[in-house]
């Protein structure tokens, strides 16, 4: 009989649950005859609507389970009790045999149509392996013990004569668009441009892929394919990345930059929904199944994924787990054997599910081009998108304002799938013209463009270029002051983070008028992702030693101060402040901040293992920048020789070090032995691994992590 395995590479969304692709085999005898009628009439119609591809074998295969099906309702007519075991064992063959064949028809019917051509042999092989299982079936069932009619017996000997003869049947007109499809994939890898009218009859007239939603839909299907492909499966993942190139090049060059039936207003109220999915659920009062809940926030899942105990958790909340030091699962307390994530695409497919069923707005997360991006580009995929690169650039050039926008969200779409990408549609000239919408009044627009930008300038010769470009800066901060949107502006503070992990821009970027002022109003006003772009952003111009000033006037000393009682950004706060409090007036600006000293000394309390890190060096740059006076409120600071004590034992080996050093401070200081005079054992501790003298390096002794995250809109 035929492996469920074959159809392992199902497209995961089409499935509900792991159990509709596993056919029960454990069926009591007196319920066997009611399965089996039910999975037989699930076929009832589909001869009269033949799938676009395989249509002669699915139509064989369905008039074969026709004739199976009088032969179930003659045995329904007999009843239970004339029925054999050795019946009912065949019986139970047939059950998952007939199931296997409803799953083969329902992915030959829900699959792409590229997809179904790519694979055209092998799912071919598969009907084929279906006949053969029927022929032999057929060939042990014992009919001499059924009293059957003559007219049923016959019909029964007729499929048994059929399956026994059938042989692999590859309808020739399918191949041969095969081969087409893979002729157009060498025209690119030759470095030539398929003729223009062949693709529309190809991809138009043949293939009937006629509008912008089922060249998107083509596309999707194909990168799903990628995201779960097996190594030994053809084609490979490259050649895969190159129809998608390929079809995505079509998309534009065919229907160019329209978005029918107002598709780009759908996409307008999608976005505009965007983070309030809790608030759509509590207004359509639907409960949120539990299994689709984050054990750790409790709120519904947007990125499911698997840890080394078997858990699920949201990635962003797991993520943040993780950064803050926890090697335990969250949920069973087991120590993680890795910190590898595994997308749990079954889960997230049932969430999409469960979110489309109640009307609840869903934005799952992009993965499939990033996990499509990480699949080698073959010369063919290159060609086909520095073409399309072109294209988008061409429109963006000389579309209408609707073209544009369209062109600038199709851009910010393909800059988030590798470097290639990022690096070609920046050749092609496409961030002058981002630049152009930046000041856009349409605010979806300026969202685009802007977004765009940030994914583009991840690659970091794109970084220059942005900068290049006269005015780019200003427009970038522009947006980060006078957005339309919460997304742009942190989109905008994200860029410019960015933009900074380049030494010689921090300056400049921190020059630009208005820019700091934005990103400190952010840290204090912003949503939770928009304090996070503007504290990474300011930490980084934090690095620069000329920034200091500006930094004190423009008023992100005092928000960063502010930042050290804000779960998730207090320590990138504390390591700014760590880099500025290194001159005496960022050492005598934050000494005059109430809190300062109470909110470093909180986070060594309560802090992650970096959080204490960074506020050791913190109190440790303000003490040896800011004089006695600094000094002596942190030494009087509450409970600091436990808290320092504590470092001492506990602490990184960074964090240790430096609360050493610390420790010989206050030892210098006047009556040091009265407030420190328990603190002997753990300086002789950690004294071994303290480093005399200063550090000359500016950033070096600040823990951050430096990552940019691509936002997944």
């Amino acid at each position: 009989m035929a492996s469920a395995a074959i159809f392992s590479s199902l497209r995961r969304r089409s499935s509900p649950s792991l159990e509709a692709f596993l056919a029960p085999v454990d069926l009591p005898d007196d319920a066997v005859l009611e399965a089996l009628r039910a999975v037989s009439t699930s076929f009832s119609g589909k001869d009269k609507k033949a799938p676009f591809f395989q249509g002669k074998n699915s139509r064989s295969l369905i008039r074969k389970i026709d004739a199976i099906s009088v032969l179930l309702d003659a045995l329904s007519d007999l009843g239970l009790s004339t029925i054999s075991p050795t019946v009912f064992l065949c019986l139970k063959e047939l059950y998952l045999l007939l199931y296997r064949s409803k799953i083969l028809i329902d992915y030959v019917t829900g699959s792409s149509k590229l997809w179904l051509l790519l694979q055209n042999n092998t799912i071919s092989g598969h009907f084929h392996d279906i006949n053969q299982e029927i022929s032999t079936l057929f060939d042990v069932f014992p009919l001499s013990e059924i009293i059957l009619s003559e007219d049923v017996r016959e019909q029964i000997d007729l499929l048994s004569r059929q399956s026994r003869k059938s042989r692999l049947s590859i309808d020739k007109h399918d191949e041969c668009k095969r081969l087409k499809l893979y002729h157009f994939l060498n025209e690119f890898e030759k470095g030539k441009i398929p003729d223009l009218n062949e693709l529309y009859i190809f991809f138009v007239e043949k293939l009937e892929i006629c509008n912008v939603e089922r060249c998107r839909s083509e596309i999707e299907f194909l990168e799903e394919q990628i995201v779960n492909h097996d190594d030994d499966l053809e084609p490979s993942s490259s050649v895969l990345n190159g129809f998608v190139a390929l079809m995505r090049y079509c998309r534009f060059l065919l229907f160019r930059f329209e978005d029918g039936d107002d598709d780009l207003g759908k996409w307008k109220r999608r976005t505009k929904t965007k983070g309030l999915i809790s608030r759509e659920i509590a207004d359509t009062f639907v409960t949120i199944p539990k299994d689709f809940c984050c054990p750790i926030t409790l709120e519904l899942m947007h990125s499911p994924v698997i840890v080394s105990t078997g858990q699920t958790y949201d990635r962003a909340s797991i993520v943040r787990w993780l950064e803050e030091g926890h090697s335990t699962c969250p949920k069973t307390g087991q120590m993680l054997v890795h910190t590898k994530l595994v997308p749990n695409l079954a889960l997230r497919n049932l969430i999409v599910q469960w979110c489309m069923a109640n009307g609840i707005p869903y934005d799952p997360p992009e993965s499939n081009a990033d996990c499509a991006a990480s699949a080698p580009p073959s010369k063919a995929a290159v060609e086909a998108t520095k073409a399309t690169a072109a294209l988008l650039v061409e429109e963006l050039e000389n579309g209408t304002p609707r073209a544009k926008n369209v062109a600038a969200w199709e851009i910010r779409l393909l800059a988030k799938t590798g470097r290639e990408n990022r690096a070609y549609i920046a050749e092609a000239g496409a961030i002058p013209l981002l630049k152009r919408l930046l000041p856009s009044a349409d605010a979806f627009a300026q969202e685009n463009s802007v977004t765009a930008l940030l994914n583009l300038s991840i690659y970091d010769k794109n970084k220059i270029r942005i900068m290049d470009v006269e005015g780019c800066l200003g427009a970038i901060v522009g947006v980060l002051r006078y957005g339309h949107t919460t997304e742009a502006r942190e989109n905008s503070a994200a860029t410019v983070f960015s933009l900074s992990a380049v030494h010689e821009y921090k300056k400049e970027i921190a020059q630009e008028d208005g820019a700091v002022e934005a990103l400190a109003g952010m840290l204090v006003e912003g949503t939770s992702r928009g304090k996070k772009d503007a504290v990474t952003a300011l930490f980084n111009l934090s690095t620069h030693p000329d920034n200091c000033a500006r930094m004190i006037d423009s008023g992100a000393v005092r928000a960063l101060v502010g930042a050290l009682e804000c779960e998730g950004i207090a320590e990138e706060a504390a390591g700014a402040m760590a880099l500025i409090v290194r001159q005496p007036i960022g050492a005598e600006a934050v000494g005059k901040e109430e809190g300062a000293v109470e909110g470093l000394t909180g986070m060594m309390r309560c802090g992650t293992p970096r959080g204490k890190e960074n506020a050791v060096v913190a109190l440790l740059e303000l003490c040896r920048s800011g004089g006695a006076a600094a000094t002596q409120r942190v030494l009087k600071a509450p409970s600091m020789a436990s808290l320092l004590q504590s470092v001492l034992f506990t602490g990184t080996k960074r964090a240790r070090r430096k609360a050493a050093s610390l420790a010989r401070v206050f030892q210098r200081c006047e009556n040091s032995s009265l407030n420190f005079g328990g603190l002997g054992l753990g300086y002789a501790f950690a004294r071994g691994n303290a480093v005399a003298g200063r550090d000359t390096s500016f950033a070096a002794d600040v823990s951050m992590p430096l990552s940019i995250s691509v936002p997944v809109l």
